[in-house]
């Protein structure tokens, strides 16, 4: 039997491409995906059961966030949004993204996808974000869980690291990076994304070899977990052939009251369903 989640489940993490011939793409964008619209996203998750979404903004898009806010706009309240910003945004224009269903910002540190976010313009980001009761939303590459280590103690706002820090599974539980990020998730303002097995995998699917490493951030903050497919998967590591495949380790992941908190009443928290 396919596993049937609960009812008001939330993808926490997925993106949105195109129409292309509505939404380009950024010149200076570091990679051209397949065009993969809100029409696609919502075509999937009648399929596997999803109700809510937190779309991403792509970085193909660099800051035109525009096609997700249109995608937010069509959900009939069930989707909220992850925005990039440069400092051209004034107070009204995150104002305008916050009444678009915006609730925090994304800040890119992973290196292969282009240029890292100066920690200055990092800190008056946060600063300014604050006010609205936005998190930030950090995505890094396993080592930078070190080096990033003391910026991230020095947040006050919350804050969620994607893809279970982008960690490599072939390294075990006891490696630094790791065992840095269950120390980051015992502060109560640290969320994490238990999302990208493909990603975290090091022998490809069914990829089981990423759920001790799923469960674990499970125990170590139950309340401040959230799951999501990550579709359209961008530069994957490991092919998905079918998104129903990854909802298929949730039930390996926790128990029926962990996968509720993991699905529908973290995430209704952190977003404000």
């Amino acid at each position: 039997m396919p596993y049937i989640p609960p009812e008001n489940t939330c993808d926490a993490h997925c993106h949105v491409w195109g129409p292309v011939a509505r939404f380009p793409f950024a010149e200076n964008r570091p990679f051209t995906p397949p065009e993969r619209t809100k029409d696609d996203l919502a075509a999937l998750y009648r399929r596997l059961g999803i109700a809510r979404s937190v779309i991403v903004q792509a970085v193909v898009y660099g800051t035109d966030n525009g096609a997700m806010l249109d995608a937010i706009a069509h959900s009939q309240g069930r989707y909220r949004g992850i925005a990039l910003i440069d400092d051209s945004f004034d107070e009204k224009a995150l104002i305008r993204l916050h009444e678009g269903g915006i609730r925090g910002v994304r800040f890119g540190f992973v290196r292969h996808l282009g240029k890292r976010p100066d920690l200055a313009f990092f800190r008056r980001t946060v600063a300014r974000i604050a006010p609205l009761g936005w998190h930030a939303q950090i995505h890094l590459d396993s080592a930078d869980l070190l080096e990033l280590r003391e910026e991230l103690d020095r947040l006050t706002i919350p804050f969620v690291i994607d893809h279970m820090g982008r960690v490599d599974a072939a390294k075990g539980l006891d490696q630094p990076a790791f065992r840095a990020l269950l120390e980051q998730v015992k502060r109560e303002n640290c969320w994490v994304k238990v999302s990208g097995s493909d990603r975290v995998s090091a022998t490809g699917a069914p990829f089981h070899d990423a759920i001790p490493f799923a469960r674990a951030l499970i125990a170590a903050a139950p309340d401040r977990v959230v799951w999501g497919t990550d579709y359209p998967h961008s530069n994957p590591r490991h092919l998905i052939e079918d998104d129903a495949g990854l909802m298929e380790l949730l039930p390996l992941m926790a128990d029926a009251a962990g996968l509720r908190k993991l699905l529908v009443e973290n995430p209704a928290r952190l977003y404000g369903f």
